[in-house]
């Protein structure tokens, strides 16, 4: 009960917080995450997945930390999006095992690696997918939350492929 009182009072004096998106605090909980999806059975590959996904998204974050700043210089976006997706490394730290495997016959490479790799592609070209449309649509989506809805069902799709390609 206590709890609850104390819930309350805090969403009663409840500040907005600018979040930090640029945190390795993601990549731990991408790697506790990965630990918890292999104990339901999750594959590595469609972990990575979604993981790849997250990691870009903190990267359009940063850009849109860095414009709001007005810090442009030559390549950014590029070395934003690559330092974001490459946050994944930490996870082979300490809580994952490089492990290659062959992947569809055509590279043999980390599940996980592969996945993170995947996703980020996905969520970039899924982003860039909804900018058209939207232009397209005269500067207007075609239906509510399109902008997160596009990206999740195409996520959705390559994670039922996985799941039967690994």
């Amino acid at each position: 009960m206590k709890g609850l009182v104390s819930l309350f009072f805090m969403m009663l004096y409840s500040a907005p917080v600018l979040a930090n998106p640029a945190c390795a605090v993601c990549t731990v909980a991408i790697g506790a995450g990965l630990d918890v999806a292999r104990r339901f059975g999750v594959a590595d590959s469609i972990v990575g997945l979604w993981a790849g996904a997250l990691l870009a998204l903190l990267g359009y974050w940063t850009l849109k930390f860095m414009d709001k700043r007005k810090w442009h210089f030559w390549g950014r976006d590029v070395l934003v999006m690559l330092l974001s997706v490459a946050m994944i490394g930490f996870v082979y730290l300490g809580v994952v095992d490089y492990n290659p495997v062959s992947v569809c016959g055509v590279l043999v490479m980390d599940p996980v690696l592969f996945g993170t790799v995947c996703g980020a592609i996905i969520f970039i070209l899924t982003s860039k997918l909804y900018q058209w449309m939207k232009n397209k649509n005269g500067g207007h989506a075609h239906f509510p939350f399109e902008k997160v809805v596009l990206p999740v069902v195409v996520l959705v799709l390559v994670s039922l492929l996985f799941n039967s390609c690994f």
